[in-house]
Order: C-alpha cells, then sequence, then structure tokens
C-alpha cells in the first residue's frame, strides 16, 4: 500500500524515510533526544492537527471545543498527579516559551533575574546575554566551583544577597549533578525573591522519584515534555495554586495563541506512559547506564566535569586529550555516535568550537540498552578519538556500531508484524508491550 504522504510528496517521503533510518542505525547521546512510543505518534499526527483552541477548557475564543476540553483537562490532571502540583498549564510551545511565561506570571520587566551561567550548564533563557530574556529582564548569573564543578549554594547566596534578584532560578541544560531545590527555594526566601525551577532535562527522573522535586520548593517549575519525560516535543507549567491565575494569564495571551492540540494531545499520552512501573524501570536504568559510560570513560583516561554524574548526562573535558570537541564530535558522527559539543566551565576555547563533549542516555536506555552495551559503547568513543584523524578506523567503528544498534530495535519505528514474520521480529531484539 502506498500511504498518502508517498504519493503526495514522495520527496518528504524519502526524507522522512531516511531520518527513520538514521535514528534507527545509530547510537544516540544527545541528553536532550529521546523516543517516544508509537502511541505518542499517533496521537501528535492525529486529528487534533486540524483544531484551535484558543483559550482554556470552558473559556475558549472558538465554538467546537466538546472534545479539545476533555483532552487538555485529562493532561492538566495527569501532569498534576504525576508531579504532585497544584496547578499545570500544558500549553506552552516549547521549554523557552515556559520559562519566559514564567518569568512574566511573577515580575515586570525590567526586574532582575539571576539563573547559572550558560558557559557553566545553565540555558540560554535563563537571563544568558544573548537570550531575550536578558533584554526583557535585568540579569546576573552564577557559576559553578570551578574547582570542584559543582554548585557552591554559598556562594550563590552571597550573590542573591548582593544582587537581590526578583527571581532565582535553579536548573540546568549542562549540569551532571543533582540540585539541591530546597537550598534554591531557601535562598530565595531569604532575600524576598520567587523562585523558578526548570526541570527540563530531569523532569522524567523526578515523576520516577530519582532526583528531588522542586514542586515543594519553587513558585514556578517549568519544563519541557521531551528529553527524559519522553513525549512530544513541548512544554509545560507547574506551579501552586496562588499562581495559577498569574501563570495562565502569561501563557495565554501573554505570550502564545492557540495551543497545537496535536502536540497537547501527544503530551496526555505520554504523561500517562510516565504514570508506569515500567517507566520508573526505565528511568532507574538511565541513571545506571549514565553512571557506566562514566565510570568507564574514566577508566580510559577521560576527565569528566564534577568527576562523574548522578543524573541522564555527562560533561566531558577534552582537553587532555588535546582535540576540540567540534572535531571530536564531527568524528563520532561519522562513525555513527552522535553527540554534541559543549562548552565546559572555564572554558577558553570559542563556543564554536569547545572543550567539552556532551553525552546522555535517554535515547540509548529507551531502546533497551543496559551496563554491558554502554561499556562497549565507552570502548567505541575511545578508539575514534584516539583514531581521530584515522578515516579507516572511524568507518570500522561505524559498522560495530550497526551491528550493535540492530539488537536494539527503535521503538515506534515497529511495523505490525503478520503472522509470518512475527516469530522472527520477537527474536530480533528486546521489546516492551508500551511500545506498541
Amino acid at each position: 500500500m502506498v500511504s498518502a504522504l508517498e504519493q503526495y510528496d514522495p520527496q518528504i517521503y524519502e526524507l522522512v524515510r531516511q531520518e527513520s533510518a538514521r535514528e534507527s542505525a545509530v547510537i544516540r547521546l544527545i541528553p536532550s533526544e529521546n523516543y517516544v512510543s508509537r502511541a505518542v505518534m499517533q496521537a501528535s499526527g492525529s486529528c487534533l492537527t486540524n483544531k484551535y483552541a484558543e483559550g482554556y477548557p470552558n473559556k475558549r475564543y472558538y465554538e467546537g471545543q466538546q472534545v479539545t476540553d476533555l483532552i487538555e483537562r485529562l493532561a492538566q490532571e495527569r501532569a498534576k498527579k504525576i508531579f504532585k502540583a497544584d496547578h499545570a498549564n500544558v500549553q506552552p510551545y516549547s521549554g523557552s516559551v515556559a520559562n519566559l511565561a514564567a518569568y512574566a506570571a511573577l515580575i515586570e520587566p525590567g526586574d532582575m533575574i539571576m539563573g547559572m551561567s550558560l558557559t557553566d550548564g545553565g540555558h540560554l533563557t535563563h537571563g544568558w546575554n544573548v537570550s531575550l530574556s536578558s533584554k526583557f529582564y535585568k540579569s546576573v548569573s552564577y557559576p559553578v566551583n570551578p574547582e570542584t564543578g559543582r554548585l557552591d549554594y554559598d556562594h550563590i547566596a552571597d550573590m542573591a544577597k548582593k544582587h537581590k534578584p526578583k527571581i532565582i532560578i535553579s536548573g540546568a541544560t549542562a549540569y551532571p549533578r543533582e540540585i539541591d531545590f530546597e537550598k534554591f527555594g531557601q535562598i530565595a526566601k531569604d532575600i524576598g525573591a520567587y523562585h523558578v525551577s526548570d526541570i527540563a532535562h530531569i523532569a522524567g527522573l523526578v515523576v520516577a522519584g530519582i532526583h528531588q522535586s522542586p514542586i515543594p520548593y519553587a513558585d514556578i517549575v517549568s519544563s519541557t515534555t521531551h528529553k527524559t519525560l519522553r513525549g512530544a516535543r513541548g512544554g509545560m507549567l507547574l506551579c501552586k495554586a496562588e499562581h495559577a491565575d498569574q501563570v495562565d494569564r502569561a501563557v495565554f495571551p501573554g505570550l502564545q495563541g492557540g495551543p497545537h492540540m496535536h502536540t497537547l494531545t501527544a503530551i496526555a499520552v505520554a504523561l500517562a506512559e510516565a504514570d508506569t512501573p515500567e517507566f520508573v524501570a526505565y528511568a532507574r536504568q538511565i541513571v545506571k547506564n549514565s553512571k557506566a559510560l562514566a565510570w568507564k570513560l574514566m577508566e580510559y583516561g577521560f576527565k569528566l566535569m564534577s568527576g562523574g554524574t548522578d543524573n541522564h548526562l555527562i560533561l566531558v573535558d577534552l582537553r587532555n586529550k588535546k582535540v576540540g570537541g567540534k572535531k571530536v564530535a564531527k568524528a563520532l558522527d561519522r562513525a555513527r555516535i552522535v553527540c554534541n559539543y559543549n562548552t565546559i566551565p572555564g572554558d577558553t576555547a570559542p563556543p564554536a568550537n569547545p572543550s567539552g563533549l556532551r553525552m546522555g542516555t535517554p535515547a540509548i536506555t529507551t531502546r533497551g540498552m543496559k551496563e554491558p552495551e554502554v561499556e562497549q559503547i565507552a570502548g567505541f568513543i575511545n578508539r575514534v578519538i584516539d583514531n581521530i584523524n584515522n578515516e579507516s578506523v572511524i568507518g570500522e567503528v561505524g559498522k560495530e556500531v550497526l551491528l550493535l544498534c540492530s539488537q536494539f530495535p527503535v521503538p515506534g519505528h515497529f511495523i505490525i508484524p503478520n503472522k509470518d514474520n512475527l516469530a522472527a521480529l520477537l527474536a530480533s531484539g528486546p521489546m516492551t508491550p508500551w511500545l506498541f
């Protein structure tokens, strides 16, 4: 059977097919990437893409919202349940929009915010100077301790007392250690500031109880809905009941028009998946895999920022390897291992070719890989970097990566089996029921 996409637009169909094949045939170590279930993809590609739903349930500006109201309420309730939050807004188009909405809900333009420095692991929208978050608001950034690579809460408290920001932002995009949200909450409370926590990267770990939750200690918690949470790509805000109205107004009409209902519907599905024992087991394995990757790389002589990891990601300092992060990332990509070059704390190299490499384990964990495979992956990485200018070795590693990938089929990419190929499919590698 020829699909509608193949018939109408064979060029796009072929490009989508190529991307599907690429995702199946590479080891994806970018910490913000994952694979969603077939159910999430079906919801994302559903008829909900046809519907405008500007406003909120029972307060829409367009008619015909009998079904969309039920879907959005369901997503809200599921988010509130798994995060144990008073209120949830599931409309933000992205984590960046969610962050800006959190600030807009609490303070005025020109007020000061304080977040982690981008070069030390923070996010652009935490007030970094090239982001609109630093144009709308005054901003100051806190670093990690240059010797330990970890957050120094006493130093952050001193900075807060000195600069007196209206919002203190906790959370990171390239920080491999657990964050003490309770301490952040106390620092904010001591100076009369609001505490906004960005858990975009670790939301799945928070849901599973593996990482401390900021919900009891933050006024507003922002997150993406993919990464470790393994949903469709969108954003979300969780908050105390006292901030619910301000949060909702900040999202709509403050920053957005109508929500993307197909994405919101897929997010609802992912939130249901996160409320299962299987999800908890997956989240635990993410951290096990991350620690195994960290230890094996250190055995090979790699230096890791902070000396290891508590969560889903590691940050490699390549300076002792005498090679830049961009060259390494490009070589690994040719070997079918996908990660990203990244600045590290105290980096003197330019951002376009920094000294670091960022890796994470959510995607390979979703595929079913565990510690033995992770140690094998560390060996691949070591061989590529030791032979960074030898394309023959890099090509050989790529073949071994392809063989490993063939043992762990990608969720959501399965063809529904018939009776003739069912036995072969079941014997092809580990699978879990939720993937179907």
